[in-house]
């Protein structure tokens, strides 16, 4: 019989490569994926469960996904980290599955269509999962939302990729890795998502040639902690192996990396990133804030000269490298001098784009219990005025690119206008680049272009005689 099912995606680039695995499972089981969830007999919803905001739209999208009489299942974050509580609160949604559920995608829908009752699984601390040892864990085949079926021991070399594009486009994510372990304060995915798991290169280098074979142009490598891969497969410095190797996947015009540690950071990993040809000179630091005593309150480490320092490295090796980052402000003990120590790293940092957010309790988080809270309305200021900062600074930093030449990888057409993405920009969280006087450009192709001009963070170009 013939069953078709809409996925409704929120949250990060993660997501949407779990969403995507998720479709693959149902189309090999005979569903049909469509677009429209009036469309569909069962609405698939990837919940994030990030930060309240986020809680907040996933509940609002179950809802709006109810209203439409289709059976709607919850799965995600969101109903990874609440799972029977979630259940019991939300009963608009048909089922709450866990991620142990994946596998069995195609049956859980399946029972859910037939009427026939699920148990919503008690969620549990998913680090305790795997040993703690991460050299131990490649013998325990535990599932890892985006890795596909993970056997344990040594994977097979290139197997056929678990994966259905939901979104057309010349950019992907690729999911290197899930989970992470390191201890920040004010985070909780390493409970949900568990323990730092690195996928095999043969199956990055797999899926990588199938999303070539889809138009795909650009990967944009995701996880939780980009610099940790490998250390699970015995191999810190795998990543520095690794991204060659993508880079020369026929079809494939750039490799981007996102979600770097700084604290993790090493010369190896610089020194690729910026020196071979096909990977982006893009670096993505999870700075979070530049004050010492916050930042180790927030179970991190550095601090102003030290991330200046590591800016200063990767521009000697790349001048014109972009960096971006995300700072997290109203953190419990932040005092005044602690946000004008911030101001102080960003007016310095140089920076091409900065997510500012306002700290708030994370339930089952160590920050939730800290001292010194900061009143909601001063963290409402500061986000404000951090805001407004990294506004006025990004659209400085984005000033002096003009005049340099880039290479727009182009997302759409208007007549003889492209738009697309520079270098130094990623999809969804930083700007744009649009080309004036293109000529025919297609979707897909890498234009090369002067910097004429800046809306914001955004780039004005006029195209080059010769085509990168």
């Amino acid at each position: 019989m013939s069953r078709s099912v809409a996925v409704v995606t929120l949250g990060c680039a993660r997501n949407e490569v779990d969403s995507e695995e998720l479709a693959g499972r149902l189309t090999a089981d005979g569903w049909r994926v469509v677009d429209d969830p009036d469309a569909a007999d069962a609405v698939l919803v990837n919940t994030c469960g990030f930060v309240e905001s986020a809680k907040k739209d996933s509940i609002d999208t179950l809802l709006a996904a109810a209203d439409t009489g289709r059976r709607v299942v919850a799965v995600g974050c969101l109903a990874e980290r609440y799972g029977a509580e979630l259940a019991r609160e939300l009963p608009e949604a048909d089922a709450v599955l866990s991620f142990d559920d994946y596998a069995q995608i195609g049956a859980r829908l399946d029972d859910v269509l037939a009427g026939r009752p699920l148990v919503p699984h008690r969620p549990r601390d998913r680090r305790t999962l795997l040993p703690i040892s991460p050299v131990a864990r490649s013998s325990v085949a535990l599932p890892a939302p985006g890795h596909g079926d993970r056997p344990a021991g040594p994977a097979p070399r290139f197997r056929t990729p678990l994966r259905h594009r939901l979104q057309g486009g010349p950019v992907a994510a690729l999911k290197i890795a899930s989970g992470c372990d390191r201890r920040c304060a004010f985070c909780a995915i390493p409970g949900f998502r568990g323990s730092f798991v690195s996928r095999a290169p043969d199956d990055l280098l797999a899926e990588a040639t199938w999303l070539a074979g889809q138009g795909v142009r650009e990967l944009v490598l995701v996880s939780e902690n980009s610099t940790s891969y490998g250390k699970d497969l015995g191999d810190l410095r795998l990543l520095e192996r690794l991204l060659p190797d993508l880079a020369a996947v026929p079809g494939i015009a750039r490799v981007r990396v996102s979600y770097l540690q700084p604290a993790e950071m090493r010369p190896s990993l610089v020194e690729v990133m910026t020196s071979t040809p096909g990977v982006a000179a893009y670096f993505d630091l999870s700075f979070q804030h530049a004050s010492g005593p916050v930042l180790r309150r927030m179970r991190r480490f550095g601090d102003t000269e030290r991330f200046l320092s590591l800016l200063a490295q990767i521009r000697d090796r790349a001048p014109l490298a972009g960096a971006r980052s995300n700072v997290i402000v109203g953190f419990p003990g932040e005092t005044r001098a602690d946000v004008a120590e911030l101001e102080r790293f960003l007016s310095a940092g140089r920076l091409d784009a900065v997510g500012v957010f306002g700290y708030s309790d994370e339930d089952g988080t160590e920050a939730a219990g800290l001292d010194g809270k900061v009143r909601v309305d001063t963290v409402s200021r500061r986000v404000d005025r951090i805001g407004r900062l990294v506004e006025e600074l990004t659209a400085q930093r984005a000033e002096e690119r003009i005049g340099e030449v880039v290479d727009v990888l182009v997302e759409s057409v208007d007549g003889d206008t492209a738009e697309g993405r520079a270098e130094h920009q990623a999809p969804e969280v930083d700007g744009v680049t649009t080309v004036v006087g293109a000529g025919s450009p297609a979707v897909g192709d890498v234009v090369r272009a002067r910097v004429t001009g800046t809306v914001g963070i955004d780039l004005v170009a006029e195209p080059l005689a010769d085509r990168a």
